[in-house]
């Protein structure tokens, strides 16, 4: 059965607290009133409100207390409200989560759910894709799934995982999207990217919201006769260069797309590596398709003349096979 991205969270979220005592949530209106995108509703009167705890708008105290819950046994899942807010535990997530670890060898299985993304016209406040920001930390996994299947998949392999995990969740495809989930007890491994769509053309390497549109604009780039490769990271960190490496090889040409601005993104790294271990293998120059260096504009207008989407990546794609 076809479920929605926001329904694969929520019974990940369901199963691993069913199986797991440990498992506990903790948020901002995520008990009583079910979550602002009610992925958590019914939760409270299921496992009651010590397992799922509402918290004050406090974002440092309660990642805070997640990062101690987990030190001392727990798997604690932190809702931050909207991703954007997760800058106020910038301190907690960067210095004390990421660090513990190395510095002392004990685990820190936390879970971070950020949902993140535009194009929901919610302004420059309630938009932002801060995947960057963590990327260049040590010490922190980051995950983001772009399918029902890899959104529940990765969820539950995060609560499992005995690191520190912010898991990005897209707050567009929640409704948007819809697909088959695997019965059973579905894990994606985190650290394992994967070839969505096969081509022969560009390896588009994307995640998230744009791995929607890089799989539209391929399939109206088909009567044209260029023919996408699209490559779903899924996980940010650690990356899976095996994976990009072979798609490169395979094609000749690299396209790698993001929401967050392309200023200081993360497809600068992927590129950078490309171009150091792949550079041979290339016919043309790495394209990167991202937004401006601003913030995400509020007018609907401006929003989706922000935001790369299926013809965006078409015609930059049409560029590169030309070149």
């Amino acid at each position: 059965m076809e479920i929605t991205y926001l329904e694969a969270i929520h019974q990940a979220l369901w199963e691993e607290m069913d199986r797991d005592e440990r498992v506990f949530m903790l948020g901002e209106d995520i008990g009583v009133y079910g979550g602002a995108f009610k992925v958590t509703k019914g939760f409270l009167d299921k496992f009651g409100p010590e397992r799922v705890i509402d918290t004050p708008l406090s974002e440092s105290a309660f990642v805070g207390a997640g990062i101690g819950a987990a030190l001392m046994g727990m798997r604690p899942v932190v809702e931050m409200q909207f991703s954007d807010f997760i800058a106020c535990a910038f301190d907690q997530i960067v210095n004390m989560a990421a660090k513990h670890h190395y510095r002392l060898g004990e685990p820190v299985p936390l879970v971070i759910r950020a949902p993140y993304g535009g194009g929901l016209h919610a302004g420059p406040f309630h938009s932002q894709c801060p995947e960057a920001w963590f990327f260049h930390v040590a010490g922190l996994k980051l995950v983001a799934p772009s399918s029902p299947a890899d959104a529940k998949g990765l969820l539950k392999a995060a609560i499992r995982d005995p690191n520190p995990v912010i898991y990005f969740e897209h707050k567009y495809l929640y409704r948007h999207i819809k697909g088959e989930v695997p019965d059973g007890d579905h894990i994606v491994p985190i650290g394992q990217a994967e070839v969505k769509r096969s081509g022969s053309t560009i390896s588009v390497i994307a995640y998230g919201a744009m791995l929607q549109h890089s799989l539209a604009a391929a399939e109206q780039l088909m009567p044209e006769g260029i023919d996408l490769e699209v490559v779903d990271l899924r996980t940010l960190q650690p990356l899976d260069m095996a994976t990009i490496a072979a798609s490169v090889k395979k094609t000749g040409r690299a396209m790698v797309v993001h929401e967050a601005p392309k200023t200081g993104g993360i497809g600068g790294e992927i590129a950078a590596r490309i171009a150091e271990e792949l550079f041979h293998a290339l016919d043309a120059p790495i394209v990167r398709v991202a937004p401006p260096h601003t913030p995400v504009p509020f007018s609907p207008v401006l929003e989706a003349a922000y935001l790369p989407n299926a013809e965006t990546i078409a015609r930059k794609a049409r560029e590169l096979a030309g070149f």
